[in-house]
């Protein structure tokens, strides 16, 4: 089994390097740079040095159009400058949502009364059955489970979180039942293999299948705050846990299957088509399709959030889908809030090479070091990571980090997303929302203390002083979000 298990890996891999040969053969690249690591004896070792940081200082402009003119009004980012950065994104960074993608008709396979800590909660499981006309060999099946409060007399606030789709409290048969349910076990084992008769004979209490014990209140963070779930469903939200492995493989096997397999017919991906974050951003609005159906959602107040990569598709989501009112962005570095032109730990090398099927194809070009069209650098892409928050104006943006001593590694260039959020606040303030607040020089832009959160406006930063997680930021989001959409912890 063990031998099976290697040879599968080894075979995964094998064809994982063969499609990133054959997207460096379409685009005409000879030779990438090798990406940064973490080793500091290493000649590719990651830059932690701030006087080094910025080789090249000058983004560009947001407010300022292809053809030179300055965008003076709200009517000017939304009719000409948006589009155009949308565009640099789709077709250089993250690719294109396909014309042909499929149609996602959701069913309901779980629907129960349960609790989320004290609380009593409606949980559904729900499955999004996408489309396969295109490839009937490629299933795709989006499992998700969304949690209200039970007692509820409006719809809610909900916020949409990137991970795996677990029930809260899945209710457990009576012991009677269980008794038939083990008795009968027994009956079927002891006729496959009659020596197990014996065995139930020396253990005749136990139980084949035993009942599940729950934790009431679920796990604590290592903030000692109550789980992200029960903070939510006790402020009178609800939640939905949406699993992106059901919508797209996070590996680069995987891009012939999953949906983007199934729209390309199980073919290798060209250069301007989407990468697994902008799927995963893709099945999130396929889920909030499902949201605006659902009776006990306020889905003009769905938020998303991730942590990690799932930062990244968080922020890909709320740039590109803008149904979504607000989001929590988590430790999302280098793809997600981190300036690419930053040279401080992870760096687009590391991406146009291990990681490549996050993003559009054409993104190698900017880790090319020989090529038919010779080499290209961060300091090429028409577009960086202050446009895409930029994107998500004026809806409610809470970019949340935590420090390197717990965990969320420098890697993560938590200075180089402060600058990016910085560089945004432009246009959060062109459209009548309130940026960070401290001016508009991120080349000067100083990170604010740890557990100083910067949240008087609808773009928000705070870096807490856990681990690469966002759990301590929880209870500032759910007070900032409140405060904006005007919502009211229930009463007692």
């Amino acid at each position: 089994m063990l031998l099976c298990v290697a040879a599968a890996a080894i075979v995964a891999g094998q064809e994982g390097e063969q499609d990133h040969q054959n997207m460096m053969e379409q685009l005409g690249i000879r030779a990438l740079r090798p990406g940064k690591t973490s080793d500091p004896k290493s000649p590719n070792a990651a830059n932690y040095d701030e006087q080094l940081a910025n080789p090249y200082p000058d983004l560009p402009d947001v407010l300022t159009c292809k053809d030179g003119t300055k965008v003076a009004t709200p009517e000017m980012w939304w009719n000409k400058r948006r589009p155009e950065i949308v565009e640099d994104f789709e077709r250089e960074v993250y690719g294109r949502v396909p014309a042909n993608a499929p149609k996602v008709t959701w069913t309901v396979a779980v629907s129960e009364r349960e609790f989320v800590g004290f609380t009593p909660v409606i949980a559904r499981k729900v499955i999004g059955h996408v489309d396969s006309s295109a490839d009937p060999q490629i299933e795709v099946n989006i499992a998700m489970v969304v949690v209200t409060p039970a007692n509820a007399t409006q719809p809610v606030p909900l916020l949409m979180m990137f991970g795996p789709a677990l029930l809260p409290m899945p209710m457990q048969p009576p012991q009677a039942d269980l008794d038939k349910i083990n008795a009968a076990l027994r009956e079927l084992l002891i006729k496959q293999d009659p020596s197990l008769e014996a065995v139930f004979k020396n253990y005749p209490a136990y139980s084949v299948n035993a009942a599940q014990s729950m934790p009431l209140f679920g796990l604590r963070p290592p903030s000692g705050d109550p789980p992200t779930t029960q903070q939510l469903i006790a402020d009178g939200w609800g939640y939905a846990l949406l699993d992106p492995a059901t919508i797209q493989a996070d590996n680069a096997e995987g891009l012939t299957r999953g949906v983007i397999g199934l729209v390309n017919k199980g073919q290798r991906r060209k250069p301007d088509q989407w990468g697994a974050l902008r799927a995963w951003a893709w099945g999130a609005g396929r889920a909030l399709d499902y949201l605006e159906t659902d009776r006990t959602v306020d889905s003009k107040h769905v938020g998303i959030e991730g942590v990690s990569r799932y930062g990244k598709a968080a922020l890909v989501t709320l740039a590109f889908d803008q149904r979504f009112a607000m989001g929590l962005i988590g430790s999302s570095g280098e793809g997600g809030t981190k300036l690419h032109r930053r040279n401080f730990g992870e760096a687009v090398e590391n991406l146009t090479g291990g990681e490549y099927y996050w993003m559009a194809g054409n993104f190698l070009k900017y880790g090319a070091a020989e090529s038919s069209f010779g080499s290209k650098t961060a300091s090429d892409l028409p577009v960086d990571s202050h446009e895409l928050i930029a994107l998500c104006a004026p809806r409610l943006t809470f970019i949340s980090y935590g420090i390197p001593e717990q965990g969320d590694a420098k890697w993560l260039d938590q200075r180089g997303s402060f600058m990016a959020a910085v560089a945004a606040g432009r246009v959060f303030r062109l459209l009548g929302a309130k940026d960070l607040g401290v001016g508009d020089d991120y080349k000067n832009a100083q990170l604010p203390p740890v557990n100083h959160g910067l949240l008087d406006g609808q773009l928000a930063w705070r870096q807490h002083d856990g681990g690469h997680t966002d759990a301590p930021n929880v209870k500032y989001f759910i007070a900032w979000a409140d405060k904006f959409i005007g919502h009211e912890q229930p009463r007692p």
